[in-house]
């Protein structure tokens, strides 16, 4: 920059100089420091970190996804063939590259060129390149394990389901694609760069595998410290890492004589390496498109809570959960542990063979021995992982261990049915005699520290008994944070005066996963009760609790809000519509969006939304349930109607579209239609109780109430404890003239509420 200035000013020169060299340093200073850090890629580690580079190379993070050649494709492509279901696929080579012979989005037979590796062992997929940037992951997967253990084959992840081209399952559908449901975690420094409007993918990444940065962040920054290059005094404190990996620093853990366990030397005051890996190994929902490491786990993404389906009742892991959901269930957790105590950070091995790593904190002299789990040393019933982290298979091959570490419960089995380590190994022997064994064992029950089972188990159930046992979970603090959320979702049908005031307990609780269900609990109550609770969550810290306080006021009206408040829910919806955005390309995300327009009567966009999840994902009933329900509020009956038939021809044998139909075909007084419909959902899922409870109402209202009290018998024979079954028998036989039975059916109610 140039300024003209008169001879004669030469003071005011030399000012004027000075002020602009010093203003250029300072804007120099300003351009620093908000200058973000930037990805840099592992050649810039290697020179001072070879050790590291060392114990990374040819691990499952640098192997987890490879451009396919010759090196990297470990599966037979010398024309092996797999048949499933009456469809045959052929693996070969043609022109040096990879090809797969197999049924496409039509179901005909088509070539495919494999385009990367993805994975390495115990199995390895293949990723395929389609129209719109999309990769989609082949089901058809080659088993790595040595042919002695059933390895180096073809096979296929739904062995025992036919999936074919309709099914969402299929390799060519959303389930199946690489951009949204695997890319994160395997690549460094992905972005997805979804276009909703084009429907469009130009995924790219800074390295194809899990690379240095991926957990330490951009290396940029720390460059310019190890470098001492200009600015590198600025970053001395954190030696220009976005995130220090340090809270195993100068930490010991010293054995207890007297129990036999380790002690910290230091109080682990944050989640900082825990969250980072469960970034990856959790099962969660992302939230931002835009991570940022060493920020809080749920300013990015939502964990899954132990809800039925991912977890058993007792916390022990069902669907392929990964491990941080139960590892936050465990006592280790909760005494200090963090990965790397157990694993090595770079190789991704234990620390040591076998019980060894449980050995480096729990006395050999305690726990080594016959007379803790009195079997021969060597055995299985000798493992410490084996008793206490019971693998579970998944993809086939893929066996994985339940990190939450619990004491054996085999007398959970016997109460409610969850699965137990004795009875993994015994399969034939029964949950008694494995639950009487350990009494004989050790002279009393088991307890262990995960002491929820009974109370989820409950609400599963739907028993009366379950809102103050969810109640008590909610108010235990000592209760792993995870499970007393999950309890808060639960509690909905029991809050009573007893119970009511959980809500607010919850919202105050310092774990942000405990606050969001809290919020999650208020969203039926009556608006002042939202408003009230509700609007101070938007200044929460963490971005879950805040785009879930927004989500839960969307529906108030805008003329009972004063500005301060209209601005603040304002900027909190535009966070949900963020959050929701990340994952556009998603039938979920877009069906989110159509509730949170409906509840703020934008009908013309709700119904948009809605669509578009349907486009996306055809088979995603959600979306077509809540578009039906928005077209009856609106009294467009005959609209609710063909939704629901178009979505029961993509989903013929679905029990929620056939109920919802039961329930519409009510409505327009199509009677005999509509107790159809309800009848083929009761028969659909037997199992869900609300189904079988609404046709033998609709049986009985259309004057059937003999076949109706036949369906609830049928159903208290399978559901001895539900209130509503035998609410409606006692009302019906009551109904009939047939007191004897109403008073059997009385007796049983009394005994749950007197």
């Amino acid at each position: 920059m140039m300024l003209n200035m008169p001879k004669s000013h030469h003071c005011s020169t030399v000012l004027i100089q000075f002020i602009l060299r010093l203003s250029l340093v300072f804007l120099c200073f300003i351009a620093f420091e908000t200058t973000a850090a930037e990805f840099t890629g592992r050649a810039t580690c290697i020179n001072c970190h070879s050790e590291q580079n060392t114990q990374w190379s040819g691990s499952h993070h640098d192997l987890a996804m490879q451009l396919a050649n010759d090196d990297t494709v470990l599966g037979d492509f010398n024309n092996a063939t797999i048949s499933i279901f009456g469809i045959t696929s052929s693996f070969f080579k043609k022109d040096g590259k990879f090809f797969v012979r197999t049924d496409g989005p039509d179901g005909k037979l088509q070539d495919y060129e494999i385009k990367y590796t993805f994975g390495v062992d115990p199995l390895q997929q293949y990723l395929v390149e389609f129209p719109g940037g999309r990769l989609q992951a082949l089901s058809l997967t080659w088993d790595a394990r040595p042919k002695e253990q059933g390895g180096q084959r073809w096979f296929h992840l739904y062995p025992n389901e036919k999936i074919d081209h309709n099914d969402e399952l299929h390799w060519t559908k959303a389930s199946q694609n690489w951009n949204n449901m695997c890319a994160e975690c395997h690549s460094t420094h992905l972005e997805k760069r979804y276009d909703p409007a084009t429907r469009k993918f130009s995924t790219i990444w800074s390295e194809i595998d899990v690379s240095c940065e991926a957990c330490h962040g951009p290396g940029s920054d720390h460059i310019v410290w190890a470098e001492h290059k200009p600015g590198w005094d600025k970053l001395a404190s954190s030696k220009g890492l976005t995130i220090q990996l340090d809270e195993r620093k100068d930490i010991q853990w010293t054995n207890d004589p007297k129990t036999g366990h380790a002690v910290r030397s230091k109080t682990r005051n944050s989640d900082k390496e825990i969250e980072m890996c469960a970034r990856c190994h959790s099962r969660r929902s992302p939230i931002t498109n835009n991570y940022v490491h060493g920020e809080p786990l749920l300013d990015h993404y939502l964990p899954r809570l132990l809800d039925q389906g991912m977890y058993y009742a007792d916390g022990q892991i069902n669907d392929e959960v990964y491990v941080y959901g139960s590892f936050v269930q465990s006592k280790m957790y909760h005494a200090g542990i963090t990965c790397s105590d157990c694993h090595q950070p770079h190789s991704l091995k234990l620390k040591m063979p076998g019980n060894g790593v449980c050995l480096q904190c729990h006395q050999t002299s305690k726990y080594e021995q016959d007379k803790h789990h009195f079997h021969k040393m060597g055995t299985q019933g000798a493992s410490c992982a084996k008793c206490h982290m019971s693998p579970k298979t998944y993809m086939e091959v893929d066996p994985r261990h339940d990190h939450s570490m619990r004491i054996p419960r085999p007398d959970l089995s016997v109460e409610i049915g969850t699965p137990n380590a004795c009875n993994n190994c015994h399969q034939d022997k029964s949950p008694e005699w494995a639950a009487k064994q350990v009494n004989i064992w050790y002279g009393h029950k088991p307890k262990g520290f995960q002491s929820y089972a009974v109370a989820l188990n409950a609400a599963r159930q739907g028993l009366p008994n379950a809102g103050d046992n969810l109640a008590a979970l909610i108010r235990d603090t000592e209760t792993p944070d995870i499970a007393r959320a999950t309890a808060l979702t639960h509690i909905s049908p029991y809050l009573s005066s007893a119970t009511a005031g959980v809500f607010a307990i919850g919202l105050t609780d310092p774990s942000p996963v405990v606050r969001v269900a809290a919020l999650n609990l208020i969203e039926n109550m009556p608006p002042e009760v939202r408003g009230r609770f509700a609007f101070p969550m938007l200044n929460d810290p963490i971005r879950a609790v805040r785009i879930e306080a927004a989500r839960v006021l969307a529906s108030l009206p805008a003329g009972e809000l004063n500005a301060e408040q209209q601005a603040l829910l304002e900027k909190g919806l535009k966070e949900y519509i963020d959050a929701q955005l990340a994952m556009a390309e998603r039938a979920e995300s877009q069906t989110n969006l159509g509730i949170l327009y409906s509840n703020q009567n934008n009908f013309e966009k709700a119904v948009s939304a809605y669509k578009t999840a349907i486009e996306l994902n055809p088979v995603y009933i959600p979306a077509y349930v809540n578009l039906t329900d928005l077209y009856r509020s609106q009294g467009k009956e005959n609209k609710a109607v063909t939704v629901l038939r178009h979505a029961l021809k993509a989903i013929p044998e679905n029990a929620i579209l056939h109920h919802v139909l039961g329930l519409t075909l009510v409505r327009q007084e199509q009677i005999n239609e509509a107790i159809a419909e309800l009848k083929m959902a009761s028969e659909l899922n037997p199992n869900d109780v609300r189904y079988v409870y609404v046709y033998a109402v609709a049986l009985n209202s259309t004057g059937k109430p003999k076949l109706a009290v036949a369906v609830l018998e049928e159903a208290h024979n399978v559901f001895p404890n539900n209130v509503q079954i035998l609410s409606a028998l006692v009302a019906f036989y009551r109904d009939m003239g047939n007191q004897a039975k109403a008073r059997v059916y009385a007796k049983k109610l009394g005994t749950f509420t007197p």
